[in-house]
């Protein structure tokens, strides 16, 4: 990285003309731009300016930006973030679609059929952690958390996919239980009449790549850890499993949770 200075007519353009500039720049190139001098480097910087302004007005639904569902990342940079690592059209049951938002899911109403999606990107490494709101009935069986690539996203009859085989790890919301490999993992959260999810509440899905654990919080609780030793040689995804009809399932990535 070198100085403003140094930089020759790049460094002497004025700050707005840079953010219109960068806001026609993908991803790639605006990572390579934050790395030429400093001052692009505090532009790029800024989760609020024009740059992130710009891209989010381009990518994203109007009716996400303003609405409550991204209330949990305030910036510009951050609600793009989101948009990148929600949920994937490419990568879910044909009885799913995403919504034109592109953070929400609805499951058609098909009868004796286990839905799932997965979001667009999985991790090996690092802490993630992202919001998943259940906005429509939760019926027999409702399961969120993490699968690998491998794992199904359509099944027959009425039952927990997620957490059904070794690919995916579960909590179904229903029961309190959770799933791995076709198991009963036990009662989480480890509460005496621990209180059921009710629609609408934002759970906190925390994965830890460093600690190999998947946790959870709601309304701000941390709930405890849920799975320890996961493996991390192929990337996870965050998703989810619904049979209700016409239910709706959102995901916000947050990015590294935050300790405390």
């Amino acid at each position: 990285m070198v100085d403003d200075e140094d930089n020759g007519i790049a460094g002497k353009l004025k700050d707005p003309i840079l953010e219109v500039i960068f806001s026609y720049l993908d991803l790639h190139d605006l990572r390579n731009c934050s790395l030429v001098c400093k001052n692009w480097y505090k532009i790029l910087n800024d989760e609020n300016n024009d740059v992130w302004r710009l891209h989010c007005v381009n990518k994203l639904a109007e009716d996400a930006m303003t609405s409550d569902l991204l209330s949990s990342v305030p910036t510009y940079k951050a609600k793009l973030r989101g948009f990148y690592h929600a949920w994937n059209p490419h990568d879910c049951s044909r009885n799913v679609y995403i919504k034109p938002n592109g953070f929400t899911l609805h499951r058609n109403p098909v009868a004796q059929s286990t839905d799932a999606s997965r979001g667009k990107v999985g991790f090996r490494h690092g802490r993630h952690a992202w919001e998943v709101i259940w906005e429509g009935p939760l019926g027999t069986v409702a399961v969120i958390g993490i699968a690998t690539k491998e794992a199904p996203l359509q099944c027959h009859g009425y039952v927990a996919l997620l957490g059904s085989d070794e690919q995916s790890w579960g909590w179904n919301l229903v029961d309190n239980h959770l799933l791995h490999n076709g198991n009963s993992q036990g009662n989480y959260p480890l509460l005496n009449n621990a209180p059921k999810y009710q629609v609408g509440e934002r759970i906190r899905v925390i994965l830890d790549c460093e600690d190999n654990t998947l946790s959870f919080e709601k309304n701000y609780e941390f709930l405890g850890v849920a799975f320890r030793g996961l493996p991390v040689q192929q990337p996870l995804y965050p998703a989810v499993s619904a049979v209700y009809g016409n239910t709706e399932v959102s995901m916000v990535y947050l990015g590294p949770p935050m300790d405390g």
